[in-house]
Parts: C-alpha cells; sequence; structure tokens
C-alpha cells in the first residue's frame, strides 16, 4: 500500500525501500549466489567426470570346448579369438568403415551397419570397408593368452 505524501503513515508501517538500496541488495545476492554455484563446482573437480574404460590389455582363457576356426568373444570385448591347428589369434571386430562392431556370421563378419563383410580371416568380402579387420598382439603365458587391443600385427601372425 503506497501512503499520499499527505497521509499520515503507521509506525507499524514498513519503512519503504528506495530503489538504489533495492538493486544494491540484489547485486549483492547475485554475488553470494554465484559464488555458492562455483564452491559447489569445485568441489565436484576432484571427482572423474569420465567413466573408466576397460584396459587395452587383457588376459583370457579359451573354453576347452570351443571348435577350430570357431571365434570366442570375450564379454565386453571388441575382438574375437580364433584356434586353429597352427595356433591362436585374435582379430578386432570394429569395422574399418565407421567404426561399428561387426557380428560373426557363417561366412566370417557382417557389419549391421553399412553392410561390410568380411572373411573369417577379417579380409574384406563386400564393401564399403576400405581394408580389411586388424589382427590384435596376442602372448601366450602358460595357458592365459594376453591380448593387446593397441598393438596390430601382420594378418597372419599366431602363436
Amino acid at each position: 500500500m503506497t501512503t499520499h505524501p499527505t497521509e499520515k503513515r503507521s509506525r507499524f508501517d514498513p519503512e519503504p525501500i528506495a530503489r538504489r538500496d533495492f538493486l544494491g541488495l540484489a547485486a549483492l545476492g547475485s554475488m553470494f549466489a554465484a559464488f555458492a554455484l562455483s564452491l559447489l563446482g569445485m568441489l565436484k573437480l576432484p571427482k572423474a567426470a569420465v567413466s573408466a574404460s576397460p584396459a587395452k590389455k587383457f588376459n583370457v582363457t579359451l573354453p576347452d570346448t570351443l571348435a577350430d576356426g570357431e571365434a570366442f568373444i570375450p564379454p565386453g570385448r571388441n575382438v574375437a579369438v580364433f584356434r586353429d591347428a597352427q595356433g591362436v589369434y585374435a582379430i578386432s571386430t570394429i569395422c574399418t568403415h565407421l567404426g561399428c562392431i561387426v557380428k560373426t556370421s557363417a561366412a566370417g563378419f557382417d557389419c549391421p551397419c553399412h553392410g561390410s563383410g568380411f572373411q573369417k580371416d577379417g579380409a574384406v568380402r563386400k564393401g564399403p570397408a576400405p581394408k580389411p579387420l586388424p589382427w590384435l598382439k596376442v602372448s601366450l603365458n602358460g595357458s592365459v593368452l594376453t591380448i593387446d587391443e593397441e598393438s596390430t600385427v601382420k594378418s597372419g601372425t599366431k602363436v
């Protein structure tokens, strides 16, 4: 309720606040809010904002029931491990076209995204993939295989 200059104000009426005082208090409140939010942001900094990815080197034990030439795909990995009469080898299951994950098929591997096809040795069977699936470095430690997803080897390299 605004009072007319000629009206008498009650002593219980609040003091009117000047516009300049109101703006000063609003600026002060905004400063404290920005400070509090920046403190909250700084408290989150020590915690990593990205989720940890699995190690690029990992150990695998092949199942005894794995038939020669049959692909074994370790859970949570983009690698197909094969065993045959000449040894053990691993092929990446990441398509060389645009990085989709290829699926195993009777003919080898098929890309569900753009239709590329690969033979069981990773060679391109049909496009648009520009190059074969890379073979990965495999080393043998007793009965455990160590596969390094960051190291590629020449096609045909078996352990």
